[in-house]
C-alpha cells in the first residue's frame, strides 16, 4: 500500500511522486492501493501525483485505487473530469 502524506501541494509534489513511484515498482500486488486518509492539506498537485502513479501502475500492468480520498480532492477530480481514472475504495 502506498500512503500519501498529510500535506501534498505543489511544493511537495515532485519528491512525493518520486517516492511513490519507487514504492509502486516494488509492490508485488496486481492492485495498488493508495491510502489518502492522512491527506489534510492539498491542491491540484495531489491529483497530478495520483495520475502519475496511475500511469506508472498501468505501465506495470497493475490497477490502482485510492482509499479514503478526501471529499475536497474527489471534488477536484470531478471538476477536472478524471474521477473515473482514480477509483475510490
Amino acid at each position: 500500500m502506498l500512503v500519501l502524506p498529510t500535506e501534498l501541494t505543489h511544493a511537495q509534489a515532485r519528491a512525493c511522486t518520486q517516492l511513490l513511484l519507487q514504492k509502486l515498482r516494488q509492490e508485488p500486488q496486481s492492485q495498488i492501493v493508495v491510502d489518502a486518509s492522512a491527506l489534510a492539506t492539498f491542491d491540484s498537485s495531489a491529483l497530478a501525483v495520483l495520475l502519475e502513479c496511475r500511469r506508472a501502475a498501468v505501465a506495470e500492468r497493475k490497477g490502482l485505487v485510492v482509499k479514503a480520498m478526501p471529499a475536497g480532492l474527489a471534488s477536484l477530480a470531478g471538476l477536472y473530469g478524471v474521477q473515473e481514472l482514480l477509483p475510490v475504495v
